[in-house]
């Protein structure tokens, strides 16, 4: 017997087909920013650029993911932050770029456009329309967007995204200037913006995102204004500096040595201090979690740090295969998003929503039903965990007790 197809409700179906559509446009824009370049620099220049740009943005996104670690963000919207920055993006910096260099061309004397596009319409123009896709997401999904790292890593992808672009465009014109041949010209400018400077732009953007990561945990709504305008202004007055000095010749290395490398230490430092606070939230929370029956308390140490987690996804791909591990990560997750979404509301970052609450605990809930299920575990799945219930039973196969290094382990089964 056939079964009948699934109806979706009119709310699931608005769900599914909006982000498909939004996705479908951004491309469409993206396609749209590289048609009007080739006119300038030719089809086999934009083949050039593509292949090219490509180098430098892989290891970009993957920095930035691999930032993302502790609460990998819905790749939907990271590939959605991407194409932001690759199609809409880059389509509005060209369209408004290019008539501030018409208007300044007219308005200031011949080679003046040139000037005021890098320096003014440029740093302002770009790093709005980049940083807009941030403070959009934190207005639409507050809930989720849980500090500085989350926004380090939006704004760093829709950056990489507009760099791609960008350099498409900057690869393509070397080409093309060249006469057609991969000569001096390109290799500097490959050097020059894929070898010392893929991280510029998000650098810039990333100003906006600590920006914005601090308003989402600001008790204040003038202060969370103030922190965003700030990375905005910040973003700007970096990317105009970055742009003059690329017309100082000489001056271009004092302004990259004194002021883009340390800058973007600090904004490692930075990263890496929030990393471990979001350890330490984790190690805080995680205690109560198992008092409340949510988890075991044998899965405390093992929740509370990325080495922790990673030991227990070993131990379970190795005795139950990696489908388990993926659903054990699932299950990290969730606990994830339920620790920062109640740390947050405990510091007056949120208002202390129930049905937020209950909704990511029914997640923490369904994920760990679906790891003890998961093939290859032998093991009872045991009651769902819930408010005051009893704590869950040992992971099969996870490490047991405290989870420390030569520490042995549960055979699964009962």
């Amino acid at each position: 017997m056939i079964a009948p197809p699934v109806r979706l409700a009119p709310q699931q179906r608005r769900t599914l087909v909006w982000p498909v559509v939004g996705l479908i446009l951004l491309g469409i824009c993206a396609l749209i920013t590289v048609g009007l370049a080739s006119s300038e620099i030719g089809a086999v220049g934009v083949v050039i650029g593509v292949v090219l740009a490509l180098l430098p943005v892989a290891p970009v996104v993957a920095a930035f993911l691999w930032i993302d670690r502790f609460e990998p963000e819905p790749p939907r919207l990271l590939l959605g932050a991407f194409l932001w920055g690759a199609g809409l993006s880059a389509l509005v910096a060209v369209v408004i770029n290019s008539s501030a260099i018409i208007a300044a061309e007219l308005l200031l004397g011949r080679g003046q456009g040139d000037v005021v596009g890098a320096v003014i319409s440029a740093p302002l123009v770009e790093e709005f329309v980049k940083g807009a896709f941030v403070v959009g997401l934190l207005l639409i999904r507050r809930r989720e967007f849980d500090g500085i790292v989350d926004g380090v890593v939006y704004a760093g992808i829709t950056a990489a995204g507009f760099a791609f672009t960008e350099n498409i465009i900057y690869f393509g014109r070397a080409f093309a200037e060249a006469d057609g041949a991969v000569g001096p010209a390109v290799l500097a400018t490959f050097v020059l913006r894929g070898v010392l400077s893929p991280f510029a732009h998000p650098l810039f953007t990333a100003m906006i995102g600590i920006g914005v990561g601090i308003a989402s945990q600001a008790r204040s709504r003038v202060v969370g204004t103030l922190a965003v305008l700030g990375g905005y202004v910040l973003a700007v007055v970096l990317h105009a500096l970055w742009n003059s000095s690329t017309q100082l010749g000489a001056g271009f290395f004092g302004v990259y040595v004194l002021i883009m490398l340390p800058l973007f230490a600090g904004m490692i430092g930075l990263v890496v201090w929030q990393r471990r606070r979001e350890a330490d939230v984790l190690a805080r929370q995680m205690p109560g979690f198992a008092a409340a029956g949510w988890i075991a308390p044998s899965e405390v140490p093992l929740l509370s740090s990325l080495a922790g987690r990673r030991r227990w996804r070993t131990a379970v791909h190795r005795r139950a295969g990696a489908p388990a591990a993926r659903a054990v990560e699932d299950y990290q997750h969730a606990v994830t998003e339920l620790a920062f979404l109640r740390a947050r509301a405990e510091r007056g970052a949120l208002p202390p929503r129930a049905d937020w609450h209950a909704e990511l605990l029914d997640s923490v809930v369904r994920t760990r039903l679906a790891a003890v299920n998961a093939p290859g575990v032998q093991g009872p799945a045991g009651p769902a965990p819930g408010p005051g219930g009893q704590p869950p039973q040992q992971w099969p196969g996870a490490p047991h007790g405290p989870g420390a290094p030569g520490g042995a382990h549960r055979p699964p089964g009962p």
